[in-house]
């Protein structure tokens, strides 16, 4: 409870107010802080404003520079920052260009590719292709992980007859190998000729090999491919651009 004496209060019953306490003292001490509190809103409301116009005035917002601009479509000028105004494209390091065409589907989307220190840095549509004029699809696009890509195999998975175990192989092993077999087969299953109704044909044909092509398969390969085979006197030759 409060007991008014004069000038100051006597507060009794309230912990830590067991003295008087000076009204004139308070009502100083909250003007003083009112006082106090006003000088720092004008203080923080003059240094506000100040940062504030120093923002406005460095702004570099695209839409404040479409809006007070002549780049008022935001196409060119407005739409440029001082980061993007000094970047260059990859491609500009690129000690030579190597015209390819893309390795998936059977459309034939011309590529260019970048090479810098014999490896390749970026690849991209040719627009000199009539059939892409450039494009690629986002498989095309992310050809480059192909060749760059850090789970690309670069041996030959190989199980020997009645082995249980794949061993690793270098690609010219693989290859001297599947050249032997090529050859072996050939000699193996060898026709000169097949008896028909009117006596026997000349075939000169072998039906041990044949050739199922995929999607990884370009048009000048499969052209390659198709004067090997029928050399060979295989006829089975096929290719699915969807496999």
């Amino acid at each position: 409870m409060a007991e008014a004496d004069g000038n100051r209060t006597r507060l009794t019953g309230w912990p830590g107010h067991d003295g008087f306490e000076d009204r004139a003292r308070h009502q100083t001490g909250n003007a003083s802080a009112c006082n106090l509190a006003g000088a720092a809103t004008e203080r923080f409301g003059r240094v506000a404003c100040g940062y504030l116009t120093h923002v406005l005035a460095n702004l570099s917002w695209p839409l404040l520079r479409q809006v007070t601009g002549p780049d008022r479509l935001g196409r060119g000028h407005a739409a440029r920052s001082q980061r993007s105004e000094h970047l260059q494209p990859r491609t500009v390091e690129a000690d030579r260009v190597v015209d390819s065409v893309c390795p998936f589907c059977a459309v034939g989307c011309a590529q260019k590719v970048f090479v810098k220190d014999e490896k390749v840095i970026q690849i991209e549509g040719n627009p000199a292709s009539p059939i892409s004029r450039g494009r690629l699809c986002p498989k095309g696009s992310a050809s480059k992980q192909l060749v760059t890509s850090p789970t690309r195999e670069t041996t030959v998975r190989y199980r020997r007859p009645y082995a249980t175990d794949w061993e690793d192989l270098d690609l010219d092993t693989a290859v001297d190998m599947i050249a032997d077999r090529v050859i072996r087969t050939r000699k193996q299953f060898w026709e000169w000729q097949e008896d028909g109704p009117d006596g026997p044909q000349r075939t000169r044909r072998t039906l041990g090999i044949a050739s199922l092509g995929g999607a990884t398969l370009d048009n000048e390969e499969n052209y390659l491919m198709k004067k090997l085979y029928t050399a060979m006197g295989a006829i089975q030759i096929e290719n699915q651009a969807r496999i």
